[in-house]
């Protein structure tokens, strides 16, 4: 009998800092798709940010992503891409991803203004031969413009390629930094151990 190939869901970003956005974008994928885990993979650098506006070190942003999801247990960590030298692309990890574990298959979970310029990360084709992607839904968005991005993706790199329920929560890692430079409170915008984290090492001030 053929063994059933696992579920396992990724979350990229720089996380700086993750915030109940990114949490519920797991959690939903999760139940959705019916996954083993999800893991976050906080990006070491990647091309379509510029280093300077990355508001904390890598070490402060990992330290944030373990606290965040410390108490979910189907939620996990992959710091690989941390310390890899260069430039970090997508495509790359999930190279390495599926190369060592074969009998796995990834869904990649990105928000629907990723999809829009899907076209523009590097390799493209190669992303939607290594994974299945999960698009989260914006009400800022209009769904048949979603929808026609997606079949054009579909067509142009037989991706595989799903719609994400989620709730519209509009929360951007940016405007929680530019809110700590104001000296306004982002409690509840992060989990209450991010936010300890966060006061304790005065970051983004």
């Amino acid at each position: 009998m053929e063994k059933m190939r696992r579920r396992i869901g990724l979350m990229g970003g720089t996380f700086d800092p993750i915030h109940i956005g990114h949490l519920m974008l797991a959690e939903c994928a999760y139940e959705q798709f019916g996954l083993e885990k999800v893991l976050f993979l906080p990006s070491g650098n990647p091309p379509h940010k510029a280093k300077e506006t990355v508001g904390a070190s890598d070490h402060d942003r990992v330290q944030m992503v373990r606290r965040a999801i410390a108490g979910n247990p189907h939620f996990g960590l992959d710091a690989e891409e941390m310390y890899r030298e260069g430039y970090t692309y997508t495509n790359d990890t999930l190279e390495l991803l599926t190369a060592a574990h074969p009998d796995v298959d990834y869904y990649f979970i990105i928000g629907a203004d990723s999809l829009m310029s899907f076209d523009t990360w590097y390799r493209p084709d190669g992303i939607c031969q290594h994974c299945i992607l999960t698009v989260a839904v914006r009400d800022q968005l209009d769904p048949g413009t979603i929808r026609q991005k997606m079949e054009e993706l579909r067509e142009r790199y037989q991706a595989r390629i799903y719609l994400l329920q989620t709730p519209d929560v509009d929360i951007a890692s940016s405007r929680l930094r530019a809110m700590r430079r104001q000296r306004r409170s982002i409690r509840y915008y992060v989990t209450d151990e991010v936010y300890r984290y966060i006061e304790e090492h005065g970051l983004y001030l």
